[in-house]
């Protein structure tokens, strides 16, 4: 499983190059309905990064069902399997992000890999202290987003957790 953030990991908290903001056939994306500006900073080019990753992905983002709706079209990606945040209203011990306990009881003891950008040594400590299977959680950097290096190094995990299966 591949669990994604949007904001500050589809969504770079800086502009991205306008070149990587247009669609496959290298017109620009057309406006987002929704209005919401930031959304120009989506790299079209990551829905089929993504896909191309042997996992099922996942929504794992504060977005919910709006990024089936909204981001998903966006990046040409299907409609995916949303973790519900509706009950994480549990206090997480000091320095474990609020997303970490609700995602790792999601995977339901399972392997996976969960890209974010606001992961912490505390949240993986955590996650191999609490959910018995192996576990990547990737801090992608906010400013930059999504990258080829953090593409590669989930890739890369889930291929040498696959050899060792």
């Amino acid at each position: 499983m591949i669990l994604l953030d949007i904001d500050g990991v589809l969504i770079p908290f800086r502009n991205r190059p306008a070149a990587s903001r247009r669609s496959s056939g290298g017109t620009p994306l057309a406006p987002d309905p929704s209005g919401n500006p930031l959304l120009d900073r989506l790299d079209i080019e990551d829905g089929r990064r993504l896909l191309a990753l042997p996992g099922e992905l996942a929504w794992a983002s504060t977005w919910m069902a709006e990024a089936n709706e909204v981001v998903a079209p966006l990046l040409g990606l299907p409609v995916l399997p949303v973790v519900d945040f509706l009950d994480a209203d549990e206090e997480p011990p000091r320095g474990v992000h609020w997303k970490t306990a609700p995602l790792a009881r999601w995977a339901a003891g399972r392997p996976f890999v969960w890209l974010d950008d606001e992961i912490t040594d505390a949240d993986r400590l955590w996650v191999s202290a609490h959910h018995p299977q192996p576990a990547l959680l990737h801090r992608v950097d906010p400013h930059l987003g999504l990258t080829g290096d953090d593409l590669a190094t989930a890739r890369q995990w889930i291929e040498e957790l696959n050899e060792t299966a």
